[in-house]
């Protein structure tokens, strides 16, 4: 969430950067809402001090006195009524509008509506071209029995699949590569709640219901299940005041993500590239504002890391405002190559790092107390991908086939799936 005093001295600042986000926030409206709540919580604090000052006064004066500071009483009661209802009323509309305004813009993130204005930062890695037949993971995954998508659409719908076999010893064998990782960069580890409540997940700035939402949410109640343990990590800090001192605080958390994906198109839609449920492991920081930028660059090269030790080809893109969402400030991507993706292959999304300043602190309200002046500042967030399994995996069955049916396991993951190849079942 902006501040709002940062909104009323740069309005068309904040017109145009919402503007450039194709974001729906109305930043006038905004405004004329501020200015009548502040007006009417103004006329509420006046009326109730005004009252106070009738009642301590009242029974030390005389009797005509007494009789004009009732009448003043009585009109005073029937004002702050209309001025309790005029800040009820004016509230929640406001914070709502506040709401849709998206976070400013680093002025290096390029301008844009799509993918198609993302701007290459550099490649890692040579595209991979096979000398026989390649398959798609779909087939690998059939083929070799690591993944069953008709089982998984009979019992819980399309996007959903079995993993098995060594597809089982696949998934957790990135989640630990990916978590060994995180702690050697200093992150502490942490499982947390795969459901959160709604004020939690819209303090990290995703919408939990609604035709705008991709959050599974649960009825008669005001929990959904999480898209991502980002929203989760936050608000293990929601509401609360941390020494700055403390800071940077690094959290890495695994959990399921689940995402209704609605209308997703294209070819990616198939497979695992885009499914209800999968496992992540994600980088969160808490940081002091000086030092959020630093931090985005620390995160990504730790996401590098994770890649070139699988030895996948990818590239790294600085995100367009168009694809930004409304958090972030300066967002990353990392796109691996993938052989099943357009025509001969292409890049297919598989981690994001996002500086996302006060945004989200503000609306969780997480704060830093310096130690030596006693001043609180809201902290920096940052957020960013280790591993998303479904995606990495696919990444690796398609990189990694061989000739002879079989699939080779990176050598910097082979510790953690325990063998250095998956054979066809008639070979193993």
């Amino acid at each position: 969430m902006l501040d709002i005093k940062f909104v009323i001295g740069n309005i068309e600042a904040v017109k145009q950067n919402t503007r450039d986000r194709f974001a729906p926030g109305d930043v006038d409206k905004v405004v004329s809402l501020y200015t009548g709540l502040k007006r009417a919580r103004q006329g509420l604090e006046d009326a109730q001090r005004r009252s106070n000052e009738i009642a301590d006064k009242f029974n030390s004066v005389d009797q005509p006195t007494r009789d004009e500071l009732r009448r003043e009483s009585a009109s005073l009661k029937s004002a702050i009524v209309a001025f309790k209802k005029e800040v009820d009323r004016l509230e929640p509309e406001y914070h709502r509008e506040l709401s849709l305004l998206p976070n400013m813009t680093h002025e290096c993130v390029p301008l844009g509506a799509d993918e198609n204005s993302n701007l290459l930062v550099r490649s890692v890695g040579s595209p991979i071209r096979f000398d026989f037949p390649a398959r798609t993971h779909i087939e690998i995954g059939s083929q070799l029995d690591l993944i069953d998508f008709e089982a998984g659409t009979k019992v819980a719908g399309p996007k959903f699949y079995y993993l098995k076999n060594e597809g089982v010893l696949l998934e957790w064998g990135l989640v630990r590569m990916a978590l060994d990782l995180a702690s050697r960069h200093g992150y502490m580890l942490m499982t947390t709640p795969e459901l959160a409540k709604d004020e939690i997940i819209a303090g990290s700035g995703y919408s939990p219901r609604g035709p705008a939402s991709q959050i599974y949410s649960i009825d008669g109640s005001d929990l959904s299940l999480i898209g991502t343990s980002e929203i989760t990590i936050g608000g293990y800090l929601a509401r609360s005041v941390v020494s700055g001192e403390t800071l940077p605080i690094k959290i890495s958390g695994v959990s399921h993500c689940f995402r209704t994906e609605a209308g997703s198109p294209g070819k990616e839609n198939k497979g695992l590239y885009r499914v209800h449920q999968f496992s992540k492991v994600e980088l969160y920081q808490f940081v002091h504002p000086d030092q959020s930028e630093t931090a985005l660059e620390d995160m990504l090269k730790i996401e590098e890391e994770f890649y070139q030790a699988l030895k996948i080809p990818y590239r790294v893109l600085l995100m367009c405002k168009g694809e930004l969402g409304a958090p972030a400030f300066k967002k990353y991507d990392i796109e691996a190559w993938m052989p099943f993706l357009g025509e001969g292959g292409g890049y297919g999304e598989v981690t994001s790092a996002s500086n996302c300043t006060d945004f989200q602190s503000r609306r969780l309200g997480i704060r830093f107390k310096d130690q030596v002046t006693g001043r609180t500042g809201f902290v920096h967030t940052l957020n960013g991908t280790a591993v998303a399994v479904t995606r990495t995996m696919l990444a690796i069955l398609e990189n990694y086939q061989q000739a002879d049916g079989s699939v080779s396991i990176p050598r910097s993951l082979q510790p953690y799936v325990g063998m250095d190849r998956i054979r066809p079942k008639h070979n193993r």
